[in-house]
């Protein structure tokens, strides 16, 4: 059998290699019109912060080396620019030599991947503007700034890249400003999320906007301003990271159907609309575990698991299992936090016909003796009526990855709330608490929904749906001026001058302790008491 793989990287090298593991007299060749078959592209901000050091360790194979490896024949700087499924050929170019080539195939593997997308405004082609797509754009990054000229930077757009690129410049002493057209930064995050984490920015010097629209880059030869919708900025560089199109402009005519995003539609085999043809990677578009819809996710490690199971599906040794999808799962580093989400945003599950409910919680990442213990700021979601999860996000200084990765299997197993309330996870006290992180908001919800901790979401208390109620300072000690003052160990009955009708905003730390202080009320009579979620460790309190 000869099968063709068009494009290297994560997803087509995954193919190509794994395929050989399963079938060794199967003959594989990749074509990539590039130089290098496969980079980790997800390390490069980290090379233009020198947390990475040398561009060689980028770069995950050469091409003689992935062929020793293999066995896989590899052809570099060779573009495909037509394919032909009647012939089972495609037509492409030799960079190299300049020489036309036609291709066969018995089955065909389209990993094309993705190319950043410049935005159609004049200055786009000045000098020290760049993007991040490829070892070369980090290394001429890293190279501008080494060299001295680089003080200001506008990073355009908020997604994970721009983000790691602002943490990793910031790091290098670069001011930096952040702008992106969307209502938020930090897209999948709910909206209360993604503006805590911009005014924590905002507290590391790195000034997010967002609602704004780039219109211009300005300056003669060298980029010196930005000009938006809003007001202009100086700079010394512009990082464009605006997103990314999916490399499938050369199927045109091929009759390979395409998303209107112009992604590759493909099954839970990874098989397009024609036999014997398959698509993977960034240039294809997979299904959401949860919603069973369509959901693009350009991510090295969805371009890994769907490309071992298109070499598994080719090679005859897949179940009848195919790829179950994808939950959005991701994770950035910013400055002193970071920040993960998997599953369902509650308007996402709103719009997939669920009944959410959420919770926000701050809770101990570890022992809180412990040195260099902190807090996770969760948001837990499940759906109201089956008390499945549907999505959890988590803010923090440690391992969030830890929260989310719980999160993942439990919804990927389709577990209700009940089914992980108990689960043995690892404690001791260097890396978690006796009562698990993940747990401890498991149960906070749980009680929630039972009614027997009332609440009021912090998007809610922002909203105003909470003016009308009197603030109370539920801390161990007095922490919020101007504010009546309970110490819950000594309430032990009515409470002089308020009515047992009162509507009363609780409000701690974190939450625990006017969760207690609202049991105890409720214990004495008062029938109108809220908690505020989260505390003042993830709300501006209105006085």
């Amino acid at each position: 059998m000869k099968v063709l793989v068009i494009g290297g990287v994560a997803a087509g090298t995954k193919v190509a290699a794994k395929l050989k593991r399963e079938k060794q007299n199967c003959q594989v060749t990749l074509v990539t019109k590039g130089k290098d078959i496969s980079y980790a592209g997800c390390g490069l901000p980290y090379y233009v912060g020198k947390v990475i050091k040398e561009r060689d360790q980028l770069i995950v194979n050469t091409p003689e080396k992935f062929t020793k490896l293999t066995g896989v024949t590899v052809m570099t700087e060779v573009e495909v620019t037509r394919v032909k499924p009647s012939e089972k050929a495609v037509e492409a170019i030799d960079h190299k030599t300049q020489e036309k080539l036609e291709l066969d195939y018995d089955k065909l593997v389209i990993a094309t991947g993705a190319d950043a997308i410049m935005p159609p405004i004049d200055g786009v082609d000045k000098e020290n503007v760049f993007s991040l797509r490829t070892p070369e754009d980090a290394v001429a990054i890293r190279e501008a700034v080494e060299a001295g000229g680089i003080k200001r930077a506008v990073v355009v757009g908020g997604g994970y890249i721009g983000l790691e690129v602002a943490e990793n410049l910031a790091e290098q002493g670069v001011r930096i400003t952040l702008i992106d057209m969307a209502d938020q930064i930090l897209p999948g995050f709910d909206s209360e999320f993604a503006e805590y984490v911009e005014n924590h920015l905002a507290d590391q010097g790195i000034m997010a906007f967002t609602k704004t629209r780039l219109e211009a880059i300005l300056g003669d030869e060298k980029v010196d301003k930005v000009k938006t919708d809003k007001r202009a900025f100086k700079t010394d560089a512009v990082i464009l990271c605006v997103g990314i199109r999916a490399n499938t402009s050369f199927l045109e005519g091929s009759g390979i159907d395409l998303w209107p995003n112009r992604t590759i539609k493909v099954n839970e085999y990874m098989q397009t609309n024609i036999e014997d043809i398959y698509a993977v990677g960034d240039c294809a578009t997979v299904t959401n575990r949860l919603t069973k819809k369509a959901a693009w996710s350009p991510m090295g490690s969805t371009a890994n698991i769907a490309g071992r199971i298109t070499a598994k599906s080719i090679a005859g040794k897949l179940s009848d299992k195919g790829y179950e999808g994808v939950l959005g799962t991701a994770i950035v580093k910013l400055p002193e936090l970071n920040a993960a989400r998997t599953g369902l945003t509650e308007e996402d599950a709103v719009a997939a016909g669920f009944d959410p409910v959420s919770v926000v919680s701050v809770v101990d990442d570890k022992a809180h003796y412990y040195p260099d213990s902190s807090s996770f700021i969760v948001k837990m979601i499940a759906d109201r009526d089956s008390k499945k999860l549907l999505g959890l996000q988590v803010l923090g200084k440690g391992a969030v990855d830890k929260m989310v990765d719980i999160a993942v299997t439990a919804i990927s197993l389709g577990a209700s709330l009940y089914d992980i309330d108990s689960l043995d996870l690892a404690y001791a006290p260097p890396f978690s608490t006796a009562i698990h992180p993940f747990t401890h908001t498991v149960n906070i919800l749980l009680n929630k929904i039972s009614g027997s901790f009332e609440t009021i979401k912090p998007s809610d208390y922002a909203d105003g749906k909470a003016d009308d109620y009197k603030l109370i300072d539920a801390s161990i000690n007095p922490s919020i001026d101007g504010v009546q003052y309970l110490d819950l160990t000594k309430v032990e009955g009515e409470i002089p001058g308020l009515a047992k009708d009162e509507k009363l905003l609780l409000v701690c730390a974190k939450g625990k302790r006017a969760y207690m202080l609202q049991n105890r009320l409720k214990h004495y009579g008062y029938t109108n008491t809220l908690v505020l979620e989260g505390g003042t460790s993830f709300n501006e309190l209105k006085i």
